[in-house]
């Protein structure tokens, strides 16, 4: 087997040509090869949901992806969300309700609370908190993230805000 294999793929938005380790996982590329920080290890097991980014569209758990796999591919980071401003309102739902403290998982939880976004608008409480269940958070208990949430999906669907959610 290779020692190095070639990697081509785009990332937030850039043309990337990489020689990578064939056993290299995604999350480990971005961060040591391309300096993009904002996905991190958590478990190593796929079961944390702080190394979620976005491959063609879809979320996938970094660390379970071999960055291999993403040959011909469009990732989208963090980074790159925030840089494109698709999840502002998101963001700053998220800093108005107190769901975020020490920040290590909240790049993942705003990259399945994006993808949620895109395709469950009308999610309820109950369905946003079975969707976020995958991604771990040691310091909010939740409670705050889902109503971040619910705050974007009800402002993004022109209703009122709920009760309770900060405005």
């Amino acid at each position: 087997m290779a020692e190095f294999q070639t990697l081509n793929l785009t990332v937030n938005g850039q043309a990337q040509q990489r020689s990578v380790r064939p056993r290299q996982h995604l999350v480990d590329f971005l961060r040591q090869q391309l300096g993009l920080k904002g996905s991190h290890l958590g478990c190593e097991h796929g079961v944390c949901g702080a190394c979620t980014v976005e491959v063609d569209g879809r979320i996938v758990r970094g660390c379970l992806t071999l960055a291999l796999q993403t040959e011909g591919c469009s990732v989208r980071t963090i980074e790159g969300l925030s840089q494109d401003g698709d999840v502002r309102d998101l963001q700053d739902a998220f800093v108005r309700n107190n769901a975020l403290q020490c920040g290590f998982c909240t790049p993942g939880m705003v990259m399945a609370a994006k993808e949620l976004l895109e395709h469950r608008p009308d999610a309820s409480r109950s369905e946003v908190r079975e969707w976020m269940s995958g991604n771990y958070c040691r310091c909010t208990g939740y409670h705050a993230i889902v109503d971040a949430i619910c705050e974007t999906l009800d402002v993004r669907a022109g209703r009122p805000v709920a009760q309770g959610v900060a405005s």
